[in-house]
């Protein structure tokens, strides 16, 4: 699996595809958050930004390869497993990116009423469950699953939408809960959150490893 995920990862590297979700991150965050600003709101948007993005980056790690060389690594790997591969890769990144967002995002904002640890453990939490759902969406609307490149977009964007305003939705709970904090003390870190979305990541990443290796 390290091999296929170095594979991944250079190809997403040199392809610099991975140029244009992480712009829109960066002009989200640069246009939605002030410095001063209450710190918790300002991390409920840096977690729910990342959830398109890595929902895109997901999707760019899936359908990079030249259907050649995704036989070719198949047939040395196993199909499934080379899937997983470019779900965990367009994963790692936006995640990486969020929690760097993170800590900058709580070094300049007013942490009036909330300690920096608790808000920086809150910020991450909320990165982790965005991500992971923003994953799962990635994953359920690409290959195998949608492979006309524009009713894939299309999927990726209502898909995104639904998860970050549809009860029940890590992502919304965990926004929920920063948004909420920012006007009244937050009672918990969003920890049922990120759980909720490891699991649903870790479910729609079997599906679709398991559909890939059938139906291609």
């Amino acid at each position: 699996m390290t091999a296929l995920l170095r594979y991944q990862t250079g190809l997403l590297l040199r392809s610099q595809r991975w140029l244009a979700p992480l712009l829109l991150y960066v002009a989200v965050l640069g246009v939605g958050i002030s410095v001063g600003e209450p710190v918790l709101g300002a991390l409920g948007l840096t977690a729910g930004a990342l959830l398109p993005v890595t929902a895109w980056s997901v999707r760019i790690c899936v359908t990079q390869e030249p259907p050649a060389a995704r036989n070719v690594v198949a047939a040395a790997a196993g199909r499934g497993r080379a899937h997983l591969a470019a779900l965990v890769t367009g994963t790692v990144l936006p995640l990486l990116v969020g929690g760097v967002a993170v800590l900058a995002v709580t070094a300049t904002g007013n942490r009036r009423g909330v300690t920096a640890l608790a808000a920086a453990t809150a910020g991450l939490l909320a990165v982790l469950a965005c991500a992971l759902t923003g994953a799962a969406v990635g994953a359920l609307v690409s290959r195998p699953f949608v492979r006309a490149p524009g009713w894939s977009l299309s999927a990726l964007v209502l898909g995104s939408l639904l998860a970050l305003v549809t009860t029940g939705s890590p992502a919304k709970h965990a926004m929920t809960a920063l948004v909420t904090g920012a006007r009244t003390p937050i009672a918990d870190p969003p920890w049922f959150a990120a759980a909720g979305a490891v699991l649903l990541a870790a479910a729609c990443a079997a599906l679709a490893c398991r559909a890939t290796a059938r139906l291609e």
